[in-house]
């Protein structure tokens, strides 16, 4: 969804990302590992929904969707990418980035949906 002046992004994640989120008082990504270069969230509740439920849960034991919106202004520098089919869409954002988008966050990153057998909220 879009907005006048905000872009929505999902993202899936497990439970160690979702306890730096909460620790940020749900404002803020936690920094990438060096592993992690790019920080993806997805275009999609659909998408976000498969990876939270497909790949978090056997991962971790529990996955999430969040929802937050960024300020379009902000994201209009990076492109979406195809990782699949049409609905998996991707921003893909350079880790050294994130801090300026934790910056241009409106609002709270929130959970949309839970899978597994974990409740963490």
């Amino acid at each position: 969804m879009y907005t006048d002046e905000t872009v929505t992004l999902y993202r899936p994640i497990g439970p160690a990302e979702l306890a730096l989120v909460r620790q940020s008082g749900f404002k803020q990504w936690p920094p990438r590992l060096p592993e992690q270069p790019i920080f993806y969230p997805v275009t999609n509740e659909q998408y976000a929904i498969q990876i939270a439920r497909d790949w978090n849960v056997p991962e971790s034991g529990s996955g999430f969707v969040t929802i937050f919106q960024v300020k379009k202004e902000f994201m209009s520098r990076y492109q979406i990418h195809s990782a699949g089919g049409a609905e998996h869409k991707e921003w893909w954002i350079p880790a050294e980035d994130l801090a300026e988008l934790n910056k241009n966050i409106v609002g709270l990153i929130e959970i949309i949906h839970q899978f597994g057998d974990k409740h963490f909220y």
